[in-house]
């Protein structure tokens, strides 16, 4: 008979975190069947979504047998080669919907914009450990030049979005590092200051459209604000249970646009209703506390800060996205994370939470070990 103990020690073993583990799962069984439903039962989007959560599985297990002081040590050459990608991209990369973000392999594409998620927080957390904490203002500024060179490559493409979340991931590290308040609000003023450069100088007309339209959707009902109208829709037709799977009207009868990316969560919502929405908020409230309870229990402050980051930018994905597509933030082509069809951003977090896993259970047994 196994008792408790010799459980634990075999999850450790095995790299697990056996809760961690199991509200991923029960998010992507959630994440097919929300698919099947928004894909209007297609078989070939369903059989490449299942291939996507293998593959995604199968990187988060892999990445969580690598020990985190690997992670420390190939920071540098990951970050590297995010970059070396994202320069290919913006010079050869793939046009599709008037942005250039893919590289075309032949029998597939990928984002190198997703890979930068992973890259910039790693070398950020690098950093952050090589240093006292909080670290100097000399080092403050070598990390923020770090994050705002991937964060520039992707914003020309352009994808606002993911440069923002690319951003708010080597951000938060370093908040995590223990940087001053004063620091910070002198920050955000600078950030605030820059926005009139921004909107007159780095943003497409289509992206100041999306933010002019946010307040005033049905002034183009059939244009900027079709997307936001039609999604309000849905989550409201929706009602408290909702109106069954696959019962849907706004995404059976494909009024909703993009209804199996970007705006899943209202297909979940007019179906699944309030219940379902209150299922999924609930699932992704788990998943953060238990990753800032990790990040809590590390041993190290690479462990500490890398895990803290990322748990606090798959909370900043499902902020947007939710958001996004009730109206209260601008569109900006953010997925909601597990549950939205797309290869390379569900691997990449699943990447992520690879790491997170890694840092948790390594520490287990560096503990035994002493």
């Amino acid at each position: 008979m196994v008792t408790h103990q010799q459980e634990k020690t075999i999850w450790n073993r095995a790299h697990i975190d056996p809760f961690f583990c199991l509200i991923i799962t029960i998010l992507l069984v959630f994440s097919g069947l929300i698919i099947w439903s928004a894909s209007g039962q297609d078989c070939n989007m369903m059989g490449r979504k299942i291939a996507q959560i293998s593959m995604g599985v199968g990187v988060m297990m892999l990445m969580a047998q690598i020990p985190p002081r690997i992670y420390e040590r190939w920071s540098p050459y990951v970050y590297f080669c995010s970059l070396v990608l994202l320069i290919i991209v913006d010079i050869f990369g793939h046009v599709s919907k008037g942005a250039q973000r893919w590289i075309d392999c032949g029998v597939m594409r990928f984002q190198p914009s997703e890979v930068a998620k992973i890259a910039v927080p790693l070398i950020v957390a690098r950093c952050v450990n090589r240093d006292m904490c909080p670290p100097s203002i000399f080092n403050t500024i070598i990390i923020l030049i770090l994050i705002f060179i991937p964060t520039l490559l992707v914003a020309v493409q352009p994808d606002l979005g993911t440069a923002i979340l690319i951003a708010c991931s080597g951000c938060f590290v370093l908040f995590l590092s223990g940087m001053s308040w004063t620091f910070i609000v002198i920050a955000i003023l600078i950030v605030s200051s820059c926005i009139p450069i921004l909107w007159y100088f780095f943003m497409h007309d289509y992206q100041r459209n999306r933010i002019k339209i946010l307040l005033s959707p049905e002034s183009d009902p059939l244009g900027a604000g079709y997307h936001i109208i039609q999604s309000k829709i849905a989550i409201g037709s929706g009602g408290f249970p909702g109106k069954g799977w696959l019962l849907g009207t706004q995404s059976q009868l494909e009024f909703l646009p993009e209804r199996h990316t970007d705006f899943i969560f209202s297909v979940l919502a007019e179906e699944f209703g309030f219940i379902g929405v209150i299922f999924l908020l609930l699932l992704y409230v788990l998943l953060v506390v238990r990753g800032l309870m990790i990040a809590a229990q590390a041993q190290t402050t690479f462990g500490r800060v890398i895990a803290g980051g990322m748990t606090l930018v798959f909370f900043i994905y499902v902020f947007v996205n939710i958001g996004m597509v009730s109206g209260l933030l601008p569109v900006v082509g953010v997925p909601l994370p597990m549950i939205s069809y797309g290869g390379s951003s569900l691997v990449v977090l699943m990447a992520g939470f690879g790491i997170i896993m890694s840092i948790h259970t390594h520490r287990k047994m560096l503990s035994k070990n002493l």
